[in-house]
């Protein structure tokens, strides 16, 4: 079975998506199309990245992933197919793969130059349906990769401000807010091991605080900040039964800080 993911900022309502399907549909009808979203707010590539770290890795070896959030299209950007750890993408060179690349390693990248194997007609503006949509449909037929075009070095990477780590502290920030509102940080789960997650545990972004670290929402009472480690081992805040990034004004970027009174 041919697995054929899909990634993109078009809006649920675009019917972009739909005309990619159909150009891997004509070309391989055995096909089997995923989306994974199509939510990924306009032009945000660090979004994708996120949303391609999240997910990719989780479906069957050698899934075809493409990722399409590509303000730069029709630029001298590159096109380019990717072997990831054990997934296979095809995406713009912006960044889009930088997250997943760095957790999980690159073994083989290729630029896609070989025209023949893209629509007849290539728009400057729909390289998703014109380039990456017909191109993963002949790679899920048996397409050798080494036919796309040549080798490329390494991927364009997306700058990342560190986390800081101190004895009585760590300082990080907003990554992300989920569609329940949720406000996700790049604090992980690896970065408190051996540190206290009760309430001698202060979590801060901006004016707002809790104290402690919760096993799940459930674990304080509707309308209560919470912190909790996510799904993805990240720490992540949380307004039982609310929108905490609506309700508190929290957007990506800002700080976070998770600190502890070490007194006993």
């Amino acid at each position: 079975m041919s697995i054929i993911t899909l990634t993109t900022d078009f809006g649920p309502e675009s019917i972009y998506a739909a005309a990619m399907k159909g150009v891997i549909l004509s070309i391989n009808p055995q096909a089997t199309i995923i989306d994974i979203t199509h939510s990924i707010p306009r032009h945000n590539i660090a979004a994708g990245a996120m949303a391609l770290d999240d997910v990719a890795d989780r479906f069957p070896d050698a899934t075809i992933h493409v990722a399409v959030v590509d303000p730069g299209v029709g630029t001298s950007r590159a096109l380019i197919y990717a072997e990831i750890g054990r997934q296979r993408f095809l995406a713009p060179d912006n960044g889009l793969l930088s997250r997943i690349a760095a957790r999980c390693g690159t073994r083989r990248i290729v630029r896609l130059t070989r025209r023949e194997h893209w629509l007849p007609e290539v728009s400057n503006t729909f390289h998703g349906r014109d380039i990456l949509a017909p191109v993963a449909a002949r790679l899920s037929l048996g397409l050798d990769p080494a036919e796309l075009g040549p080798p490329c070095p390494d991927l364009t990477r997306l700058p990342e401000r560190p986390v800081r780590v101190r004895p009585d502290r760590i300082d990080g920030e907003v990554i992300a807010i989920d569609s329940f509102g949720n406000v996700l940080t790049n604090i992980t789960a690896d970065m408190l091991a051996g540190r206290p997650t009760d309430a001698r545990a202060c979590v801060v972004c901006g004016i707002f605080e809790t104290w402690g670290i919760f096993p799940c929402y459930a674990a304080q009472e509707p309308g209560m900040l919470v912190a909790l480690i996510d799904s993805q081992r990240r720490l992540e805040l949380a307004l039982v039964g609310d929108n905490a990034a609506a309700r508190l004004g929290i957007h990506v970027g800002m700080p976070v800080t998770l600190a502890w009174d070490l007194i006993d």
